[in-house]
């Protein structure tokens, strides 16, 4: 990738407008051009540090038709006909910061496959990611990042219990504030997936 992501603060600020029309039309104007530029470069490099094979897919929010999106999103999953049947790896942008995460939706077909795999190997994840803080994204409130902690195979056994339920999901990853996202190295994003990657494969393994 080129030196630096290219977005900058107004891009971050977009998130603060009010009303559906108005911040829904910045996003499409402002911040989803640059998330597709993004995207495009990211995902070759990103499959090649990984060893994966990875399609770039950045959201329309074309479902949302009343309540503006807190975030929006560069998702990198295995197929080029979309990413939300499977786990997928995502850049996000919201009035917080920047995030990178691994996530699993709600409508992901495999999910209770994918939560016995979290819990058969939650003291192997934790092992690979002793040290580093993670934070869980699927409570938080999108305007200020949410705690990180050290994961220990009892945060991945409630993770795993969480993706299991019938209307659950997994969103973890690692987020930069704004201020630190405007001048974040590629490089450091690139790393930032890496650390994720034996979550994300245990996830594709069992899609």
């Amino acid at each position: 990738m080129k030196s630096g992501l290219g977005l900058v603060p107004a891009d971050y600020a977009v998130f603060e407008i009010d009303g559906f029309d108005r911040r829904m039309a910045a996003i499409l104007r402002q911040v989803r051009p640059k998330l597709v530029r993004i995207a495009d470069e990211l995902a070759p490099e990103l499959g090649h540090k990984l060893s994966l094979e990875l399609y770039p897919h950045v959201a329309r929010h074309a479902r949302r038709l009343v309540n503006p999106p807190p975030e929006t999103w560069a998702a990198f999953g295995p197929s080029p006909r979309g990413y939300k049947r499977w786990g997928y790896l995502a850049l996000c942008v919201s009035a917080a910061g920047l995030h990178a995460r691994v996530a699993v939706k709600a409508e992901a077909e495999s999910r209770p496959q994918m939560g016995a795999a979290v819990a058969a190997e939650a003291t192997e994840l934790a092992g690979n990611l002793k040290g580093v803080g993670l934070a869980r994204y699927d409570r938080w409130n999108f305007r200020q990042m949410p705690a990180e902690v050290r994961p220990d195979a009892e945060f991945f056994r409630a993770v795993a219990e969480t993706l299991a339920r019938k209307t659950g999901g997994m969103d973890l990853g690692f987020g930069w504030r704004r201020v630190d996202a405007v001048r974040l190295d590629p490089r450091e994003l690139l790393d930032a997936y890496r650390e994720l990657a034996p979550l994300y494969r245990l996830l594709s393994m069992h899609a």
